[in-house]
C-alpha cells in the first residue's frame, strides 16, 4: 500500500504570487489535475468547453474550496497555518492507521495506491461554516481530500475527518457506487464512516454532522428519514442526508429536517447495528446496506439514540 501526498501550500504560495490572468490554470493543472481520475468519476472537466461553463474551478467553489481567484496577499496566512508539518503528518498517520485496520481485519484492499491532500476552504461558503471550517471526500477509491480553514481546533479535528474519509474509501472498493444511489445505502455508509473514526479517535471528534442534531428531535427525524429510505439520486435524498437549508441552496427539494440529520441518524443506526451484532466496524463497512438495515428494524420505532 502506497500513500502518495499532494504538498498543497506550494501550490497555493504560487496561486497567491500569480498574476489573476494565471490563477486559475495554476489551480487547475497543479493543484487539481493529479486527483483527476477522481473528477472523471463525477463528471467534472478540468476546464469548461466555453467561457463560464461547468469546470473543475465551479464544483471546487460549490464544494466549499477556496476559489483561485480569491488565492492573494490575505490567504499568506493561512497558507502558513496549512504548511504546518504536524498537521500533514498527523493527517498522513491517520490514513494509514485506517488503511493498516483493515488489513490487519483479513480485509485485502483492491487499492494500492492512494493519494492525499488539504485544501484551503473558503471562510465565507455557506457549507463551510455549517460543517464549522473542515470537510472531507473520500468516495472514490484511490483518492483522499479534505479541506478546512486553518485554525487550532479545525487542524486539531482534521485527523479524525480524514479518518472518516478513508473508511469511504475504503467501502466503495467494495461496494459499487450509483448515481441513483439510495438514502438507505447513504445513510448506512455516513453512518460506518462516522462510528470508524469514533473508533480511532474517540466521541469527542464526532463532527458537527452528528453533534448539532437535537437528541430531543430524534424520534421525528427517524420518522421522516425512514419514509425516504428508498429515496434515489442526489436531488431526492439530499435533504434526508444533509438537512433542508443545504437543499435549497441546490434548488432540491425539501422534506422538513435540520442540517445533517442524516448523517447523525446514520451514526446512531450503524452504532446500535454494531451493538446488537457484535460485528467490528472493519467487517460491517464492506457489507452492502440492505444487509445492515435488514437486522435493525427496531431501531426506527424504539427510542434509540
Amino acid at each position: 500500500m502506497r500513500l502518495n501526498t499532494l504538498y498543497s501550500p506550494d501550490i497555493y504560495k504560487k496561486i497567491m504570487d500569480a498574476e489573476l490572468a494565471r490563477k486559475n490554470d495554476i489551480y487547475r493543472y497543479e493543484l487539481m489535475k493529479p486527483f483527476d481520475g477522481k473528477w472523471k468519476c463525477y463528471h467534472i472537466p478540468l476546464k469548461a468547453e466555453y467561457e463560464g461553463g461547468y469546470d473543475i474551478i465551479m464544483a471546487c467553489s460549490m464544494m466549499g474550496l477556496l476559489p483561485p481567484t480569491d488565492i492573494d496577499s490575505t490567504s499568506a496566512g493561512a497558507i502558513d497555518l496549512l504548511s504546518d508539518k504536524a498537521l500533514w503528518d498527523n493527517s498522513r498517520s491517520s490514513i494509514e492507521k485506517s488503511l493498516a485496520r483493515f488489513e490487519k481485519a483479513g480485509i485485502e484492499l483492491k487499492e494500492n495506491d492512494y493519494l492525499f491532500s488539504i485544501f484551503l476552504a473558503d471562510p465565507s461558503n455557506a457549507y463551510t461554516i455549517m460543517n464549522e471550517g473542515y470537510c472531507g471526500d473520500g468516495g472514490i477509491p484511490g483518492y483522499i481530500m479534505a479541506w478546512l480553514v486553518p485554525g487550532a481546533e479545525t487542524m486539531r479535528r482534521l485527523p479524525a475527518a480524514l479518518a472518516h474519509e478513508t473508511n469511504h474509501n475504503v467501502r466503495y472498493q467494495f461496494i459499487k457506487w450509483s448515481n441513483n444511489i439510495t438514502l438507505g445505502e447513504m445513510l448506512v455508509s455516513e453512518g460506518l464512516a462516522e462510528n470508524f473514526a469514533v473508533s480511532e479517535f474517540g466521541e469527542e471528534f464526532l463532527g458537527p454532522w452528528v453533534t448539532k442534531t437535537d437528541a430531543e428531535l430524534m424520534p421525528l427525524i427517524k420518522e421522516i428519514i425512514y419514509k425516504g429510505l428508498n429515496a434515489t439520486g442526489l436531488d431526492n435524498i439530499t435533504a434526508y442526508l444533509y438537512g433542508d437549508e443545504m437543499a435549497e441552496m441546490q434548488n432540491y427539494p425539501k422534506v422538513g429536517l435540520p442540517y445533517c440529520a442524516g448523517y447523525a441518524t446514520g451514526y446512531y443506526l450503524v452504532k446500535y447495528y454494531l451493538q446488537k451484532t457484535g460485528k467490528s466496524i472493519e467487517e460491517a463497512t464492506i457489507l452492502p446496506a440492505d444487509v445492515i438495515l435488514s437486522e435493525v428494524e427496531e431501531f426506527w420505532s424504539e427510542d434509540v439514540n
